[in-house]
């Protein structure tokens, strides 16, 4: 994942190029007292019941037709729903018997994606992590070509009725996890990137 360089100001972070799952990632949630607000939450959601932190090793992500239902989410998807903005992610497909990634944006880089996603605070023994997963849906057609999952874009006005922890309605919150009909640009980009220790641009530059 490729996080959006102006969180860097509000956040008082550095860009981000190569954002691993186990790592911080920024989110937008609700905040207890009204509005929203900006939070940064380690990428693997651990549940609150959860005995120790080795649950997020399978938690990444969490597909949209079985959020409500799987034990893991469907509490966090009744009222503690994020969002995790982004300038892209990245996805791989096999060439040639190798991994190739590819990183997907929105046709003009500088329109930020608009990751569904979910949080949960956990406490063990004196240790509190906050947490997160990112859900993932069907592949739009510009996606199908790599995947046949991508992450649940969110359209700009579906930010309220997202975060808003009264909109319990399962059947509401589905629709919004809906294949995207956004145009999605596929970026051939260097397998240098498949490496955590290079998180720089060149991680998104255009290779033949």
């Amino acid at each position: 994942m490729r996080q959006l360089t102006e969180l860097a100001g509000q956040l008082l972070l550095p860009p981000r190029y190569n954002i691993p799952p186990s790592t911080q990632v920024a989110a937008i949630r609700h905040r207890a007292d009204g509005g929203n607000e900006w939070v940064m939450l380690r990428w693997g959601l651990i549940p609150s019941w959860a005995k120790d932190k080795k649950f997020s090793y399978h938690t990444f992500n969490a597909m949209a037709e079985t959020v409500a239902q799987k034990p893991a989410y469907r509490s966090a998807f009744r009222r503690q729903r994020c969002i995790v903005p982004a300038n892209g992610f990245y996805e791989w497909r096999t060439e040639n018997g190798k991994q190739q990634p590819f990183y997907i944006h929105a046709p003009h880089d500088d329109e930020p994606l608009l990751l569904a996603g979910l949080w949960e605070h956990w406490e063990h023994e004196g240790e509190a992590i906050e947490s997160c997963s990112v859900i993932t849906t069907n592949a739009n057609e510009a996606m199908r070509a790599l995947h046949d999952r991508m992450p649940a874009l969110l359209e700009p006005a579906d930010v309220e009725p997202w975060l808003d922890p009264r909109n319990q309605d399962p059947v509401q919150l589905q629709l919004l996890l809906r294949p995207s009909a956004q145009p999605l640009a596929l970026t051939r980009v260097s397998p240098r990137m498949n490496s955590p220790k290079f998180d720089d641009p060149a991680c998104i530059e255009s290779v033949a």
